[in-house]
């Protein structure tokens, strides 16, 4: 990164426009791409946090805890009360592993795998509304993971 001249305290700042922020935009665009997850997400009675989930585990079947949290970026305190929703709807399970007590395995249940389907046209649904190029979704995405990577 360029140095950048510090402004005296009387001029005012650049780096202190809302204009100049990195985090702005980023935080902004990611409260509305949530938002038009929502009706797409209504329709199968998901929040986007229990969307997120559910792809692990029709990825994986079963994950634990920790394993879920860390793709997640969420702690288990965000994370524990979300499953336990999900549990009550019965689309997955939370059981102690038998190897290591302390862990708890999440294991994906009929009723999550039978969302599977229904959920596969959502990442179609969200391209047309965002009218992007697949190979511009896919650069900004990839742009995404490795900032992502950088902060962690």
């Amino acid at each position: 990164m360029p140095d950048l001249p510090i402004p005296s305290t009387d001029a005012p700042n650049p780096l202190l426009q809302l204009e100049n922020q990195l985090c702005f935009p980023l935080y902004a665009a990611s409260r509305m791409l949530t938002k038009a997850y929502q009706p797409l997400l209504q329709e199968l009675d998901l929040t986007y946090p229990q969307y997120l989930v559910l792809l692990l585990l029709w990825e994986h079947e079963e994950l634990t805890v920790k394993a879920l949290g860390e793709s997640l970026l969420l702690d288990s305190g965000t994370l524990t009360p979300l499953l336990k929703r999900m549990e009550q709807k019965q689309w997955l399970s939370r059981r102690r592993d038998p190897r290591d007590e302390r862990s708890v395995i999440i294991g994906l249940l009929p009723a999550g795998a039978a969302l599977r389907q229904p959920a596969c046209r959502i990442p179609e649904q969200l391209l047309a509304r965002l009218n992007m190029p697949l190979a511009e979704f896919e650069a900004l995405r990839t742009q995404l993971n490795q900032l992502l990577i950088r902060l962690q």
